[in-house]
């Protein structure tokens, strides 16, 4: 199972989303993670649904990648369905459950909700997996966001550090996943079962995982540490960039791309909502 967790990782390519700037990449994650968020009808979600096809195709990242990442995630959309359909309420009952003092309705509105929130979450990855980080390197984000956040430099933030921050903890995110594996492989090989007994029991078994994967983790950020310093590292203050960002017409054309989907199927339909005609209400 954590072998298939692919947050995090980098996955080399030529394809158009590659080749994005990754300012770009950042602003169109944001609008996107927006629009989601507002996205209420299920003709809204099925709008984001083809879109999220098309950048899947368009980045070339395997289908079997994606649905990889969204593997471990199964449980927790699951669950979050399930209470949304059991504890929102609604006129259209369709099954009313009664158990003691336990009292509760399924109706038509709470599983139209269960799907729309499972379809958000689902969103959420994918969109954020294809756009920004299966297709943009580590060196490449930390500098789309030291200058998208540049600006905020000149009152003091130190922008350089964080976007380091940033970066270091996406990028070992897999290096930590892939570490917990192997400790779990040692674990099993002398005999610890992790996935029988009641939850007490399973939680206790972590304990073995736990205590290693957080002395490797520290040893890895001492390493890290050392490693930055023998290269004379000390800070973004004075330092200049191998590469350097500059946008083309192709990253203004998939920006527009975006702000013209976002306006065209969304826009309308919040307008019209403000001013209570229901007409176009299905846009959104």
């Amino acid at each position: 199972m954590l072998k298939d967790v692919t947050l995090g990782q980098f996955f080399p390519g030529n394809s158009l989303l590659h080749r994005l700037d990754p300012r770009i990449k950042i602003i169109a994650t944001v609008l996107l993670i927006i629009v989601v968020f507002l996205a209420q009808n299920m003709l809204g979600y099925g709008l984001l649904i083809l879109l999220t096809l098309l950048l899947v195709a368009v980045s070339g990242i395997p289908v079997k990648t994606i649905l990889k990442s969204v593997k471990p995630l199964i449980f927790i959309v699951l669950l979050t369905c399930a209470m949304n359909v059991l504890f929102t309420g609604g006129e259209n009952v369709l099954l009313d459950l009664r158990w003691s003092f336990i009292h509760l309705k399924i109706s038509v509105e709470g599983l139209l909700g269960g799907v729309k929130m499972a379809l958000r979450i689902l969103l959420l990855i994918v969109d954020t997996g294809v756009v920004l980080t299966y297709t943009t390197s580590p060196i490449d984000l930390t500098d789309g966001i030291e200058r998208l956040l540049s600006p905020l430099a000149k009152i003091g933030l130190p922008v350089h550090t964080f976007a380091m921050m940033m970066s270091l903890a996406l990028r070992f995110v897999p290096t930590l996943i892939e570490e917990t594996d192997k400790i779990m492989s040692a674990q099993k090989s002398r005999g610890a079962d992790f996935s029988s007994g009641n939850l007490v029991s399973r939680v206790k078994a972590l304990v073995p995982i736990l205590i290693p994967l957080l002395i490797s983790s520290f040893r890895r950020a001492d390493e890290l540490a050392l490693a930055m310093e023998c290269r004379c590292y000390h800070g973004g203050k004075g330092r200049t960039k191998m590469k350097q960002l500059h946008l083309r017409a192709a990253d203004i054309l998939f920006l527009i791309f975006i702000a013209l989907f976002i306006g065209v199927a969304f826009l309308p339909g919040i307008h019209c909502s403000l001013l209570g005609i229901t007409g176009f209400d299905f846009l959104f």
